[in-house]
This record gives structure tokens, C-alpha cells and sequence, in this order.
């Protein structure tokens, strides 16, 4: 895997901040292969119920991810719609969900090897 398609690593992770590597700062974070982005919730109208939805990872396959992290938020109060985790099933894409502190913590460790994705709240 080449640097221009390996997923980023998030360096630090607090609450309100996902630290990325290149020195990007996000609230919440949207990572892939090769990029990340602030994860606006507001594009989308997701909320923490009912949850991520399938236009919330959407972008990460399109961008390559063949595995998905999705961070359930710091104490978990995120949900994540049924119908997302069906989705990315039926595209043949592993998922992963945590919490947000081993939700990182497998997401780093997944993109030394493959090309991941991540949807990170870093707050709740």
C-alpha cells in the first residue's frame, strides 16, 4: 500500500478533538484511504438516534475502504441505524463498532495493513 492510499492515522483523540496525521483537526472525524475530512453532521441530519446512517458512509467506500470502523462516541451514545450496518454488508465490507477510544485504537491498527475507513465522534 502506497502513502497516497494508505488510510491516515488519527494521532490523538480527546473529547470535542480527533487529531489526524498532517496536523488536521477535526470535531469529528470522516477517514479513508489516502484523506479525511470533518464529519458534518448536519450534511447528512444525523444524530446521535437514530444514528449513523448509509449516506454517512457512503463516502468511505466510494474513497476505497474495504473495512469500516464506525465510533459509537466516547460513553456510546451514538447509535447506528440497522439498516447502515445492512448496507455495508451487502457491499462485502467488514465493520468494525466501538467506542470511540478502541474504536481509534483498532482503526490505527488496521490501517498499517488495508485500506480502512472511519466515522469518529469524539464527543458522547
Amino acid at each position: 500500500m502506497n502513502k497516497k492510499t494508505k488510510s491516515p492515522q488519527i494521532t490523538n483523540i480527546s473529547w470535542g478533538t480527533c487529531e489526524v496525521e498532517g496536523g488536521k483537526r477535526y470535531n469529528d472525524a470522516k477517514l479513508w484511504p489516502g484523506g479525511s475530512r470533518e464529519w458534518d453532521w448536519s450534511e447528512t441530519g444525523t444524530g446521535h438516534s437514530p444514528g449513523i446512517q448509509k449516506t454517512d458512509v457512503e463516502e468511505l467506500v466510494e474513497n476505497g475502504a474495504k473495512t469500516i470502523v464506525l465510533s459509537r462516541g466516547q460513553v456510546g451514545r451514538l447509535h447506528i441505524q440497522d439498516s447502515t450496518l445492512q448496507w455495508l454488508e451487502e457491499q462485502g465490507i467488514t465493520t468494525h463498532v466501538a467506542k470511540t477510544k478502541k474504536a481509534v485504537k483498532e482503526y490505527n491498527r488496521l490501517a498499517e495493513t488495508e485500506p480502512v475507513g472511519a466515522l469518529i465522534h469524539s464527543t458522547c
